[in-house]
């Protein structure tokens, strides 16, 4: 149903991680493309427990008839110490792995290596919109991306269940979080942060533990795939600007249901918000899937004047609006940034039905930036 393989041509080229938080579709991804491939599943417990016994099983198996190429294992991270097998199968016997798994942080705390740039890193991301016949914008703002939730008729308590399960359980329990009230009031916490400036003070506060806390909080989502953080533009400026950085949820829907937002409606500031966090996944996503590695950041003056997003060196500057008839007020802090910088571009991202210039400014109708984000027209 989805259209994801063409996003991760070449993989079978060489041994790989892909890393993704729950349900982004590693298992589904890599079965569509390898369905002949040996593929051991670490979420089974037979399988788990017959190599937590016996690691060396591994190469046993392997060793003992050609299997299949690339071999997969999923969930990897839940026993790091078959890397040293794999690492081994690597070298002296050529064989190609493919590991998934949904956090690299255990592996990387346990001191096992990540086999020492053997494998090539890939992440697979929620949905975008490109990979979606018929994409349906209000429901990607209601539901988020994460596939089994955008198809739901009742996405909110799958979503409420995700987060009891996999946020709040499984991600407590990898990071060894001991204060586990605290830790559930901050991810409901984050959400207040989510597209907005961090204030660990603020948070701290909230949540009734201190300031470096919650920075180590924040850590464990951006370890785990589910947070990450999106830094300030500050080369060179005239003006005084923020410097914190900004903070976003991996999905859309995961957001909604942690700030209670429901039946999100265009022309609503819920709607707005969740447009933002829509148009920012989708660029983010576009850097890593392509491999353009552009320098992705927000820009604030002291005095509160905003570019939602700044694409590489000052190259790009990018204003997302809901709007469906973006007018003057709707530019000016693009028409601010190009006064104290040298753009080529300027965009403003918006709900009108036909695309248009402003000047210098470019009004591009979403559906249209995006076509040409992914057709590189745009960096």
């Amino acid at each position: 149903m989805f259209k994801r393989e063409q996003l991760f041509h070449g993989i079978e080229d060489n041994s790989a991680f892909l890393w993704g938080a729950r349900q982004t579709g590693k298992s589904t991804l890599l079965k569509a493309l390898f369905p002949d491939s040996t593929y051991f599943d670490l979420l089974m417990t037979d399988v788990y427990g017959r190599f937590l016994r016996n690691p060396s099983l591994l190469r046993e198996i392997l060793e003992a008839s050609p299997k299949k190429s690339p071999v997969i294992i999923d969930e990897i991270q839940k026993l790091p110490v078959l890397l040293n097998e794999v690492q081994w199968l690597i070298e002296n016997r050529t064989v190609q792995f493919i590991l998934s798994g949904s956090s690299p942080r255990k592996i990387i705390r346990s001191g096992e290596n990540l086999l020492g740039g053997r494998a090539i890193r890939y992440e697979l991301f929620p949905l975008i919109y490109n990979e979606i016949p018929d994409f349906n914008l209000n429901r990607a703002l209601n539901n988020g991306l994460l596939p089994r939730h955008y198809l739901a008729k009742n996405a909110e308590k799958l979503i409420s269940s995700y987060i009891g399960s996999y946020l709040r359980d499984e991600i407590q329990a990898e990071a060894k979080i001991r204060n586990l009230g605290s830790f559930s009031r901050f991810l409901e916490a984050a959400a207040f942060s989510n597209g907005e400036i961090v204030n660990y003070s603020n948070i701290a506060t909230e949540c009734g533990v201190s300031s470096p806390t919650i920075k180590e909080y924040f850590q464990i989502l951006e370890d785990t795939l589910t947070g990450r953080f999106l830094p300030s533009f500050q080369k060179k400026p005239k003006r005084r600007v923020i410097l914190s950085p900004k903070f976003y949820y991996f999905d859309i829907g995961i957001a909604n249901v942690l700030l209670k937002r429901k039946n999100i409606e265009p022309g609503s500031e819920s709607f707005g918000r969740a447009f933002e966090h829509f148009i920012y996944h989708e660029i983010y996503t576009h850097n890593h899937y392509t491999g353009s590695n552009y320098q992705l950041s927000y820009w604030r003056t002291a005095s509160q004047i905003e570019v939602d997003f700044i694409l590489g060196d000052h190259e790009v500057a990018v204003e997302v609006k809901s709007t469906d008839n973006a007018n003057l007020n709707h530019i000016k802090g693009l028409k601010s940034f190009s006064e104290e910088y040298k753009v080529k571009k300027l965009i403003l991202v918006s709900n009108d039905p036909m695309p248009r210039k402003i000047g210098d400014i470019h009004i591009l109708p979403w559906q249209q930036f995006l076509d040409q984000l992914w057709a590189g027209e745009i960096l």
